[in-house]
């Protein structure tokens, strides 16, 4: 095992780049997973670290070593408590991170039965709650606009909880160029619209377009929308996290599909 214990060591200045800087992820083609239970979530959908990094405090405890005696990567980097609290996003970690590569960008096909357009969504928070609400709807395809969070960086990847691994996501994407040619229904959400979320055909091919958690979704892209709906909410309440509101419409169309099938 190679031992860290200075800041200015070449390894752990690496690791360092890439928690930090969406420049390095992109160029080294690479992303952190910080905590056990994304690390077992990666190593259980077949993936295999290309490093990892533990606490020494933490690398005898028996959830870690049950992980490392799992994957095939080189021997771990131990680092002081101290190097690895810089490198983790949380209070309290829990001690291990691996180094994973970021898969290769795959276009979202123009026939997908549904897919989210996430425009400029800045918090990471938030970005990684819509992620996870789309893979625990099955709505696999996810477009995000240049100006949203970056999808691999750490505190995303934990608001995710693992859901990259069942998403294709396609950063950067034209969101207007997509919606023209998309071959279903494009669903922009807005407070304030007259069409209830609840009222829309879910159940046909539908691409749903979230916007910017202050400005919305900009004019270019509704211009694209062939309905504007909303999720209703009580008398003098002016809005909804956008997260939660992504995950009503995403639900409203697994309700939707189901009730469907059942009157089949």
């Amino acid at each position: 095992m190679k031992f860290v214990r200075s800041r200015s060591n070449p390894l752990f200045k690496s690791l360092l780049k890439l928690k930090d800087s969406p420049r390095e992820r992109r160029r080294e083609g690479c992303a952190l997973l910080d905590g056990a239970h994304l690390v077992a979530a990666y190593i259980g959908h077949g993936g295999e670290p290309q490093a990892i990094a533990v606490s020494a405090g933490a690398a005898e405890t028996p959830e870690i070593k049950r992980l490392l005696e799992k994957t095939r990567s080189p021997e771990p980097i131990i680092l002081t408590a101290a190097l690895f609290r810089e490198l983790s996003p949380v209070t309290t970690p829990s001690g291990i991170i691996a180094v994973v590569a970021i898969p290769p960008v795959r276009p979202v096909p123009h026939d997908v039965e549904c897919c989210l357009l996430v425009e400029e969504i800045q918090d990471p928070g938030n970005l990684g709650s819509i992620l996870r609400s789309a893979a625990a709807a099955g709505v696999r395809h996810v477009l995000l606009s240049k100006g949203c969070a970056d999808a691999w960086s750490p505190r995303v990847l934990r608001g995710a909880m693992g859901a990259h691994h069942w998403l294709v996501i396609e950063e950067r994407a034209n969101l207007s160029v997509f919606a023209r040619a998309y071959r279903g229904q494009v669903v922009a959400m807005a407070g304030g619209a007259g069409k209830s979320i609840f009222e829309v055909d879910l159940t046909r091919p539908t691409a749903i377009a979230v916007g910017n958690e202050g400005s919305g979704l900009s004019p270019e892209l509704m211009t694209h929308a062939a309905i504007v709906a909303a999720v209703p909410m009580a008398a003098g309440v002016e809005s909804i996290n956008v997260g939660a509101a992504t995950a009503v419409c995403l639900f409203e169309r697994v309700r939707q599909l189901r009730t469907a099938r059942s009157a089949e």
